[in-house]
């Protein structure tokens, strides 16, 4: 009864006619021979695996999970047949440097991929969704012996990785990770010599599976002497096979029983005197693992999207079909009826409307991130590779908890469709509200992508990069306010930036005298900052549509109106929750 296609009009409509990618691909050497009709096929390709392969695999492998036996692990029936498929297919290469197997496309295309994918099967999506992390660490940061031992078969995807990170004892608090690397050779560990490693992590996704051979752990550690806290981590590069082919000593000593993404598996791992190498400098492991931390933040953004387009798909279908009741209102030529489609009813009709605008907007904000980032790497011009780089980084935090935010809260909204039915497993929905949960906790919890934001994005360069971003909208509502139909949208965006900007000023005020002032308004902060940027992309999306006279793109632009009228003001209520905690004090929890 659960179903997924992939929106491929949707996604060709953003990247196509709103942020006009293949005109600014012919500006960048790297891309100067892709066009829309190359990028359209692509797509169409991946829509084919991830429709066609995965999503029939999705609620099965819940029901199955994965099984652990003597340190070796199982993944659901399909899993395997499915990642063979997807190497088959080149996917893992798609952004990949070509002079290290790569494809070299745009990194715009590889997120509506992981879109797909996610929106598909999540639970698959875990096992080759850090690669390309793993990819980008060592591209930057691993010695040219590590590079071209793991870097070929990492971009083919021949193995896979994964992030080494989290202790019992230690979550968030990475400062107090206990996991010990001693060097084979002292003068030799600073220059990537052997190591080796020795102590546990919990929560290591892909820890142990049966789809590649290889797994290439990374892993956060300490070397003797290290400074105490987070200024003392470095980072290791453990392979499950060594060079020579034999199992190195780490191993899996079991898996989680989760609330969701059964078919995962979150491994328990012990490292027992396993041969690792190191990976940068000794005691910059966070540095180094920061590009593999950010490249995952970007794809669990995209987790919280999927979830939400498979959410409204399926809610939008069984409203059409689930007949009760006489609406108040019917629109024009539906055939009489004693009962109507509970599409027809108000509150449904609402519910609805709000997923779809909601799903929308935010692959705008989740694609134009990519369209950062490609611009960022590769525009010729230095002045515009630094600005795009400055918006990414503001935009990363807000992308990863704004989009898992509605993901989660999104398809719990939607299980409503299907009333008393939404509640078992037969019709899907369940299990995407049980999936998308997580989402808002790994890679670094909501709250503290809501800090990042606004102590580090915002308040700490005094809002220079922040302030590239209120550009941005403050151009999309100049260009609206030209356009009659739009003159209120412009309106609306101009009303959210002041709040926004004032909220900014009153926050770098209060922490002159109250530290604890910006931590109190973090998570409204971060959700009035993305709630603007909803308006804008609506803003946005409105304005290309207005090119157009067919029922598609005025269905387009009805969506986003609706948007801007009925979602846009819930800003206010971020807004004001922010400004109190700016000013009043928490109470002691008992």
């Amino acid at each position: 009864m659960w179903s997924y296609e992939a929106p491929l009009a949707e996604m060709r409509f953003v990247i196509e006619e709103v942020l006009q990618a293949p005109g600014q691909w012919r500006q960048m050497p790297q891309f100067e021979e892709l066009d829309a009709e190359m990028a359209r096929q692509i797509l169409e390709e991946a829509a084919k695996f991830a429709s066609g392969v995965l999503a029939p695999l999705n609620g099965a492998a819940d029901l199955e999970g994965c099984s652990w036996r003597e340190g070796e692990v199982r993944t659901p029936q399909g899993f395997p047949a499915a990642y063979r498929a997807f190497v088959a297919g080149g996917w893992p290469a798609l952004a990949c440097d070509p002079a290290w197997g790569g494809q070299g496309l745009p990194q715009l295309l590889s997120m509506a991929l992981t879109e797909m994918l996610a929106s598909a099967n999540h639970a698959w999506m875990m096992y080759p969704g850090l690669a390309h992390g793993a990819y980008e660490c060592l591209k930057a940061h691993g010695t040219p012996e590590l590079q071209q031992r793991y870097l070929p078969k990492i971009v083919s995807g021949e193995w896979l990785a994964t992030m080494c990170l989290t202790e019992s004892h230690a979550g968030s608090d990475l400062g107090l990770l206990r996991t010990r690397a001693e060097p084979l050779d002292t003068a030799a560990a600073a220059s990537g010599g052997e190591l080796r490693v020795t102590g546990s992590k919990i929560f290591i996704s892909g820890g142990e599976h049966d789809l590649s051979d290889n797994i290439v752990h990374l892993v956060l550690c300490r070397l003797p002497g290290a400074p105490a806290g987070s200024r003392g981590l470095s980072l290791a590069l453990v392979p499950k096979l060594l060079p020579d082919g034999r199992r190195n000593a780490v191993r899996c000593t079991g898996i989680e029983k989760k609330m969701g993404l059964k078919g995962s598996a979150t491994c328990a791992m012990s490292f027992e005197g396993a041969s690792g190498w190191l990976v940068g400098e000794p005691h910059r492991g966070l540095a180094a693992m920061f590009l593999m931390m950010n490249a995952a933040r970007v794809q669990v953004a995209m987790q919280g999207l999927g979830h939400l387009e498979a959410a409204t798909q399926n809610a939008r279908r069984y409203a059409a079909e689930r007949v009760q009741m006489r609406a108040p209102r019917r629109p024009e030529g539906a055939p009489a009826a004693p009962a109507d489609p509970i599409a027809f009813h108000p509150a449904v009709r609402r519910t609805l409307l709000t997923l779809q605008a909601r799903t929308e907007a935010q692959r705008m904000m989740a694609y134009r991130g990519a369209q950062l980032l490609d611009e960022a790497h590769h525009h010729p011009d230095p002045a515009r590779r630094e600005r795009a780089e400055a918006l990414a980084s503001v935009l990363t935090p807000v992308l990863k908890a704004f989009l898992t935010h509605h993901g989660h809260h999104g398809a719990d909204a939607a299980l409503q469709v299907w009333g008393g039915h939404g509640y078992v497993h037969d019709y899907g929905i369940e299990q995407s509200v049980r999936d998308s949960r997580v989402a808002m906790i790994y890679e670094g919890t909501n709250e503290i992508q809501a800090i990042d934001l606004l102590q580090r994005k915002v308040l700490d360069d005094g809002g220079r990069r922040f302030g590239l971003w209120l550009e941005e909208i403050g151009d999309e509502a100049r260009r609206c306010e030209a356009l009659a139909p739009l003159r209120a949208a412009a309106g609306a965006l101009r009303q959210g930036l002041s709040g926004l900007r004032e909220l900014a000023a009153a926050l770098a005020a209060a922490r002159e005298t109250d530290a604890e002032a910006p931590l109190r308004a973090a998570d409204d902060f971060l959700h009035a900052f993305g709630s603007l940027l909803e308006g804008w992309a609506w803003a946005a999306t409105a304005r290309a549509a207005l090119r157009h006279e067919d029922r598609r793109h005025a269905r387009r632009l009805e969506v986003a109106r609706f948007g801007l009228e009925w979602l846009l003001p819930g800003i206010e209520h971020h807004l004001r929750l922010a400004s109190v905690a700016s000013r009043a004090e928490l109470p002691w929890a008992d």
